[in-house]
């Protein structure tokens, strides 16, 4: 792990870059916008391309020898640590005028993330996390519920659309045993899980630049977040991602996928 200065310094970059994403974003929200289709059939728009830039020529501009993996732009290899960079997590949100689309950054060393940003711009919130140093919320230290029982927990999703196949039945074996269950969200439900206002977010079909930059913020505050088999992740995990309040709730949702 790099020294406290090094990490000072992408810190103050990192968070740099996700103010420039989310001021870019937040000038074409609830504004009419075209709209492309990936050939995943997933929208992309211009906010989504312009935010990515924002924040690039910000890390590019501090750090040129670091490697970056956006979601619109691709990856390139670099030295030193990578950034990826998802502009806006939940384009449909974001074009329904959804509030709760965020902005996501972390700074990987190898494949582990030691810093992580989400910004909600249109909530004007900024989430943040160094390893070490504990997670926040625009300056204030947050905290997970503490919650250890599945029939005592609210859990949230995105939407059970993500979940395909034998997926949708494990979503419903999991959030029937819920104490609450709600839906929508995109990133946010991560965010409310290391808040402590929230005690479980599970969700499949993800990219690392949709979970990577949440690690270091829900561990930091206490909570627990895995692959459905329990194993960190990482570049190479397969999308089917699992926050817990504590260890004993997320042993127990584990036991059910």
């Amino acid at each position: 792990m790099a020294d406290a200065s090094y990490l000072d310094a992408v810190y103050e970059t990192g968070l740099a870059a996700l103010k420039a994403a989310s001021s870019t974003s937040l000038a074409r929200f609830r504004k009419p916008i075209d709209i492309d289709l990936k050939d995943d059939e997933s929208p992309v728009t211009v906010a989504d391309r312009e935010a990515e830039a924002a924040a690039r020529a910000v890390l590019d501009a501090r750090f040129p020898e670091h490697g970056f993996f956006g979601e619109e732009s691709g990856s390139r290899e670099g030295a030193g640590g990578t950034w990826i960079v998802d502009p806006i997590d939940g384009t449909k949100s974001f074009l329904l005028g959804n509030p709760l689309y965020g902005c996501l950054i972390g700074y990987l060393e190898g494949e582990r993330a030691e810093v992580g940003f989400a910004g909600m711009p249109a909530l004007g919130e900024v989430w943040s996390a160094v390893r070490g140093r504990g997670a926040f919320l625009d300056g204030a230290r947050i905290t997970v519920s503490g919650c250890e029982r599945l029939s005592e927990a609210a859990l949230l999703t995105t939407s059970p659309d993500f979940f395909a196949g034998d997926q949708l039945a494990v979503l419903e074996r999991v959030s029937g045993r819920a104490r609450f269950r709600r839906y929508g969200g995109d990133c946010y439900v991560y965010l409310c899980v290391a808040a402590g206002w929230a005690d479980v977010a599970i969700e499949a079909s993800l990219q690392p630049y949709d979970y990577l930059p949440l690690v270091p913020i829900v561990e930091e505050a206490g909570g627990v977040i895995t692959d459905w088999q329990g194993n960190p992740l990482t570049l190479s995990s397969d999308g089917r991602v699992v926050a817990s309040a504590t260890r004993a709730l997320h042993d127990e949702v584990l036991a059910l996928l």
